[in-house]
């Protein structure tokens, strides 16, 4: 980069091995302090959300990465910022054509603070009544029915499986369950 590339402040995404991003985020902090870079680096992000897994039967909500391997840097792109973070341990380069990162849009960010802002996951619950099922989860793993009921609000299903040669309904969580 030998001329220097104003663009204004902008978020710019940086590439890290998978795993490392927190690492990055806390060795930049430390980089851009001890080398007075808060005129041209200002925030870090790494993107999660908040989503519902069923582990050992019970739910739970986890926060998950929402581009694993990515962070989001906002900065003004200059020679001296742009060595900075590209010389972060673990960073193994800006997104962009070459050694030019390429700004996120505006119009993409708020969508993505607006994704990250969610407080309480939601469900989406894409099944009907007669829909073909399988237990994934639980005590009746593997077992096949059709759903009966759909309880959208508490995020629960109500399926009919065959047992001892009649119809049974089991009311399961909607993750506990995939469409056949």
């Amino acid at each position: 980069m030998a001329k220097q590339i104003e663009r204004g402040k902008r978020w710019y995404i940086i590439h890290t091995y998978s795993g490392y991003e927190e690492n990055v985020s806390e060795n930049l902090k430390q980089r851009i302090e001890s080398m007075d870079m808060e005129e041209k680096i200002f925030n870090i992000l790494i993107p999660t959300e908040k989503k519902i897994k069923i582990k050992a039967g019970k739910r739970k909500i986890v926060t998950e990465k929402i581009f694993p391997g990515y962070v989001f840097v906002e900065m003004l792109v200059t020679d001296a910022s742009w060595y900075v973070v590209r010389n972060t341990p673990n960073v193994t380069g800006f997104i962009g054509t070459g050694t030019i990162p390429t700004p996120v849009s505006d119009k993409e960010m708020k969508e993505l603070q607006k994704r990250m802002g969610v407080e309480e996951p939601k469900y989406t619950i894409d099944v009907t009544i007669d829909t073909p099922v399988k237990i994934i989860d639980g005590p009746f793993k593997n077992f096949e029915g059709k759903i009966a009921a759909v309880d959208e609000e508490r995020g629960k299903v109500k399926v009919l499986v065959s047992m001892f040669g009649r119809e049974t309904p089991i009311e399961l969580d909607y993750l506990q369950v995939n469409k056949l």
